[in-house]
């Protein structure tokens, strides 16, 4: 391919990109943290909550959710450290490792080929595209976008590298920054053989130290394989596609994934955090899935057709890249429950854009080469103000899950979506918007346990205690391993009055978890009203014995000391938990009744006035204004 005159592009571009960039994913930073994963990742992550060398030690050497990227778990532990649950610095930080993407995209880009108008064209359509919104604007992604950092980062320290004829320590550098891409992401595995592609492009011999330069990182590559696999596995997260769909149907299914991906990479349309495997009619897949195979077969005869052509080397180095980079998420081996994902495209698309750029700048001179500069300056701008729009789908829970539910409206595994949605609405007050959800999720797959468990907190909340008895039941009929229906089953009867089923169901739940809080606490509450104080106490402690972090033992155990007349044990128990919970208003104001009890008012005075501090607790205030002066 002749290489023509580069032309001279303003020093200025890039930095406006990059500020441009930056403008259109600020809207990330006014977005909360979702139920779609945060929720695990972010808010009950055991592994945040340890901020210490031990905690960081245990962060490296264990699973979590099915997954292995002890690198990106450590930048959420220093996040939740400093700023605990508070979204925007979770944000930030992904914004700006986009803003750093895209321009390791450019330096990239421009290290290929020596062409800035191919890096323009590279960098723009990798910052703006909307498909890479799920990878920036959805925190529990920084793995896509930290991965892609330190994976970019080692491609162009191995095109430094080359340019000193392989020798040097710029190796260890590209080892260096690919283990830590390993460490952010799995996905990462793909690294040596996308350097292999780039020697191939660039004409360097496949031989000799070419090979054996590659097989450390080769040998870290099946390592990391491996225990991605181990992680999946540890979860159940490795579906067989061939016991759903049949080994037939699972090649339409890879074609029309594969087909999603051209198609969306030139007209994104119908994105959303999830694109579920179809409903599986009597008949077979829905008549577009069996198209797709004719698409990919006549995109590949096209593709062939130009193989004369000056770009044709570019355009398949592009789409090498694209499929290198793709391929362990092609659903070979099938993990989670999405035919495709947007996210998977953010860093395999590069390879597609460096093909577009790549043939643009062989056509530069020529009209073609003017129209096509204009195609892809309206493209950018159409993809900015489609990604603009697209983060503010990701703003909330209710926003993201209503968004997944109208993009898969006859789907029903959108059952799932209605679940959580209902458990969102639930937690923000909105008890008939959650009943409406679990119900229709319910109607879409009726054997969806945790709908049932999730409809009975409802039906108890609204104190239809019978109703949510019988969906707690259906909820153990189709997981009877599960403590918390048998626990919550046991409340919901002792609010009717039955405490004999009541504390049935509190045993069988302790039998299925000797350490379940809940359970002990309830069955310590039931002793309480029933005038069994002893046993009431015994349960409490249990309790605390299981869960020490849980609040709520704490007060019914001080109030049961209390009201068997060791005032002064229930002021030790209330210590140990402000000791825990300094901020617990209710704490000092219990604390502060008992020292009342003991006649020592001024001390009473002190916890209520701290009450009324932290909480602005009414409660102490009016015994503030009562026996304080």
């Amino acid at each position: 391919m002749p290489k023509p005159v580069a032309p001279e592009l303003p020093a200025w571009v890039l930095p406006a990109l990059l500020v441009i960039t930056a403008v259109v994913y600020s809207k990330a930073l006014w977005n909360g943290i979702t139920y779609f994963d945060d929720y695990y990742y972010i808010l009950t992550n055991p592994y945040l909550r340890d901020f210490s060398g031990k905690g960081v030690i245990a962060i490296f050497s264990h699973f979590y959710s099915s997954n292995y990227h002890p690198l990106t778990t450590l930048t959420n532990l220093l996040e939740y450290h400093f700023f605990k649950e508070n979204a925007l610095p979770y944000h930030l930080f992904n914004v700006l490792l986009h803003v750093a993407n895209t321009y390791l995209a450019w330096v990239l880009a421009e290290k290929l080929s020596g062409r800035k108008v191919t890096a323009v064209v590279v960098a723009a359509m990798f910052a703006l595209h909307p498909m890479h919104v799920e990878s920036v604007a959805w925190i529990s992604e920084r793995k896509d976008v930290l991965y892609t950092c330190f994976y970019l980062l080692s491609a162009v320290c191995y095109l430094d590298y080359g340019k000193k004829d392989y020798t040097g320590n710029r190796y260890f550098y590209v080892l260096g920054f690919f283990i830590l891409s390993l460490l952010s992401k799995s996905a990462a595995v793909t690294l040596p053989v996308m350097l292999l592609a780039i020697d191939f492009y660039k004409g360097r011999p496949l031989k000799g130290k070419a090979i054996l330069e590659k097989i450390p990182m080769l040998a870290l590559s099946v390592a990391f394989g491996v225990v991605a696999i181990m992680s999946q596995s540890s979860g159940n997260a490795i579906i067989s596609l061939a016991q759903s769909f049949g080994p037939v149907n699972r090649i339409f299914l890879f074609t029309t994934s594969l087909s999603a991906y051209f198609i969306n990479w030139v007209l994104p349309y119908n994105l959303t955090a999830l694109h579920y495997y179809p409903t599986l009619p009597g008949s077979g897949l829905p008549w577009y899935y069996y198209l797709s195979l004719a698409l990919v077969a006549g995109l590949g005869f096209g593709i062939f057709q130009l193989k004369k052509k000056s770009y044709f080397k570019e355009l398949v180095f592009g789409l090498a890249f694209f499929f290198i980079a793709i391929s362990v998420m092609l659903q070979i081996i099938t993990v989670g429950t999405a035919l495709y994902s947007e996210r998977y495209t953010y860093v395999a698309y590069i390879g597609l854009f460096y093909a577009l750029g790549q043939i643009i700048s062989s056509l530069q001179g020529t009209k073609t080469y003017n129209n096509l500069v204009w195609a892809v300056a309206i493209f950018g701008a159409v993809f900015a103000v489609e990604t603009w729009q697209q983060i503010g789908i990701w703003k909330d829970s209710v926003e993201l899950f209503s968004d997944i539910i109208q993009k898969n409206p006859d789907n029903a595994n959108t059952c799932y979506a209605y679940n959580i949605r209902g458990n969102v609405r639930r937690e923000n007050g909105d008890l008939k918007g959650a009943l409406e959800d679990y119900n229709t999720a319910l109607r879409l797959y009726p054997d969806l346990e945790s709908a049932y468990f999730n409809r009975a907190h409802v039906e108890d909340a609204q104190q239809e205690f019978k109703a949510a008895i019988d969906d707690y039941g259906q909820s153990i009929k189709r997981n009877p391993k599960y403590p918390d229906s048998y626990a919550d089953r046991g409340w919901a009867y002792w609010e009717t009055g039955d405490a004999k089923n009541a504390l049935e169901d509190y045993a069988k739940a302790l039998a299925l978890d000797s350490n379940y809080a809940p359970a002990y606490n309830n069955r310590g509450w039931l002793y309480f009203k029933t005038n069994n104080t002893p046993a009431a106490i015994t349960d409490f402690q249990a309790a605390i014995r299981s869960n020490p972090d849980w609040p709520k033992p704490y007060y019914n155990l001080g109030m049961a000391k209390a009201v068997s007349g060791d005032v002064p044990g229930a002021v030790e128990v209330y210590n140990k938990l402000i000791q825990s919970h300094p901020n617990e208003d209710m704490a000092y104001y219990s604390r502060g009744y008992a020292y009342f009890k003991l006649n020592d008012g001024n001390k009473a005075c002190e916890d209520w006035k701290k009450a009324a501090e932290l909480g602005n607790n009414e409660q102490a205030k009016q015994m503030m204004a009562k026996y304080c002066k």
